[in-house]
C-alpha cells in the first residue's frame, strides 16, 4: 500500500514538473476566457448612452457571447480530434483577438458581431482545457481545475474593476476600455504559438465517436450536470451583466457599481482554487452542494429585502456561492467521467445545452427590468434558478461516472 502510495506521488510530482509550459500556457489562456465578457458590465450604461440601445438590446452583449458558446460547444471535440487541441486553442486565441478588435471598432453592427467572435472563440476553450486537464494532468484533476478557475475568475474581477477607470479616467472610452483586453490574448497566443506548432499529432482528446456521444445524450447523468451547468451560468452571466445597474439602482455611483462587480468576483477567487481540490478528495459532493445553495439563498434574498447598510456582505457571499457553483460545474467534467475523450463529449454537451440556458436570462431579465421599472422579479427569478440548481447539483454530485 505504502508503495503504491510513494509511486502515485511521484507520478503526481512528475505530471506538474514535466508539464509547466502547458500550465503557464492554460493559465495564460484562462486570463482572457472572461476578462473580454466581464468588462461589459460596468459599461452597460455608457454603451447604452453612446449607441442609443435598450436595456433588452443591451442584454444582448452577453446573450450573444452564451449563444455563440451553445453553437459551437458541440462540435469542438470533433474538431479538435482533426485538427488537435494545441492548434484548436491556439485557433480560437487569434479568433479572440479579431473578436475584440471588431467589437471596440465603435458602432452597433461591429459591437454586436464582434461579440458573437469573440464568443466563438472562447467557446473552444471552454470546451477544451477541462479535456486537456483530463489528459495531461489526470493525478492532478482537482488542483489543476482549481488553477485556471482561479486564473479565470481573477482576471475577470479586474476587468470589471478596472473598466470604468480605463473608460473615463483615463480617457479610453468604452471602446478603448473594450478594446485593450485584446492585448492579453496576444501575449497569449504568442506564448501557445510554438507549443502549437510542435504539436504535430492529432491529439484525441476529443469524443470518440458518435457512438459515444449519443450515449451521452442518453445518460441521466449527463443531463444533470448539463443543467447544472447551465443554471450556475445564468446566475452568473445575469449578474455579470446586471448586477453593476442594480447598484447603482440602489444610489451607488457607476463606479463604485463598478468595484462591487469586482468585489463579487473577486470573493470567488479563494473557492475557485480550494472547492475543486476539496472535491476531488470527496466521494461525492452533496455537502459542496448544500453549502453553495445556502449562500446563494442568503446573498440573492439580502439584495432583494435588505437595504445598502449590508450590500458589501451580500455581493461577498453572492461571490462565494457562484464561485463554488462553477468551480463544481468544472469539476464534474473530470470527476463523472472515465478518459479525456468523455471528459470532451460531455464538455461539449453540458456547454451547449447549458449555455443555451443561460443565453435566456441577461436579455429576459433586461426585459423584465424594463417592464417591471424595478429589480424585484429579476431577483425572485435568481432565487428559483438557484432551486434548480440544487437539484441538478444533488444529482450530479453523485459518486458515479458516465
Amino acid at each position: 500500500m505504502s508503495v503504491q502510495s510513494n509511486t502515485k506521488a511521484t507520478i503526481m510530482k512528475k505530471s506538474l514538473s514535466s508539464g509547466w509550459p502547458i500550465i503557464l500556457g492554460i493559465v495564460l489562456i484562462a486570463l482572457t476566457m472572461r476578462s473580454p465578457l466581464t468588462s461589459v458590465g460596468p459599461l452597460v450604461g455608457s454603451i447604452r448612452e453612446s449607441l442609443g440601445l435598450s436595456n433588452t438590446a443591451a442584454g444582448l452583449l452577453t446573450t450573444l457571447p452564451l449563444l455563440a458558446f451553445s453553437l459551437l460547444s458541440p462540435f469542438t471535440p470533433i474538431l479538435a480530434r482533426r485538427f488537435g487541441v494545441e492548434r484548436m486553442m491556439l485557433y480560437a486565441l487569434v479568433l479572440l483577438m479579431a473578436g475584440i478588435a471588431i467589437r471596440s471598432l465603435g458602432a452597433t453592427v461591429p459591437l454586436m458581431a464582434g461579440t458573437v467572435v469573440l464568443g466563438l472563440a472562447i467557446a473552444v476553450c471552454n470546451v477544451l482545457i477541462p479535456s486537456l486537464v483530463k489528459r495531461d494532468f489526470s493525478h492532478n484533476v482537482g488542483l489543476m481545475t482549481g488553477v485556471y478557475s482561479v486564473s479565470m475568475n481573477l482576471f475577470g474581477a479586474i476587468a470589471s474593476g478596472v473598466s470604468i477607470p480605463l473608460a473615463h479616467n483615463l480617457g479610453f472610452g468604452w471602446t478603448g476600455a473594450l478594446g485593450i483586453w485584446g492585448a492579453f490574448a496576444l501575449v497569449a497566443t504568442l506564448f501557445w504559438f510554438p507549443h502549437a506548432r510542435a504539436s504535430h499529432a492529432s491529439v484525441r482528446a476529443t469524443t470518440s465517436g458518435v457512438s459515444a456521444r449519443r450515449s451521452l445524450w442518453r445518460s441521466p447523468l449527463a443531463w444533470m450536470i448539463t443543467l447544472f451547468m447551465g443554471m450556475q451560468s445564468l446566475i452568473f452571466y445575469v449578474l455579470i451583466a446586471w448586477l453593476p445597474e442594480i447598484m447603482t439602482s440602489r444610489g451607488l455611483s457607476e463606479n463604485s457599481a463598478g468595484w462591487m462587480l469586482s468585489l463579487f468576483q473577486i470573493a470567488a477567487l479563494p473557492v475557485s482554487f480550494i472547492v475543486p481540490i476539496v472535491a476531488g478528495r470527496m466521494k461525492n459532493q452533496r455537502l459542496l452542494v448544500i453549502i453553495m445553495t445556502i449562500l446563494l439563498f442568503v446573498s440573492l434574498g439580502g439584495l432583494y429585502f435588505g437595504g445598502n447598510a449590508f450590500i458589501s456582505l451580500w455581493t461577498i457571499l453572492l461571490g462565494i456561492g457562484g464561485g463554488c457553483a462553477f468551480s463544481l460545474a468544472m469539476i464534474f467534467l473530470s470527476l463523472r467521467t472515465q478518459d479525456a475523450h468523455d471528459a470532451a463529449s460531455l464538455s461539449g454537451m453540458s456547454q451547449s445545452v447549458g449555455y443555451l440556458l443561460a443565453a435566456t436570462g441577461p436579455t429576459l431579465f433586461g426585459l423584465f427590468h424594463d417592464i417591471t421599472a424595478s429589480w424585484n422579479l429579476p431577483l425572485l427569478l435568481l432565487l428559483v434558478v438557484t432551486a434548480l440548481l440544487f437539484i441538478s447539483g444533488l444529482s450530479a454530485s453523485k459518486n458515479h461516472t458516465i
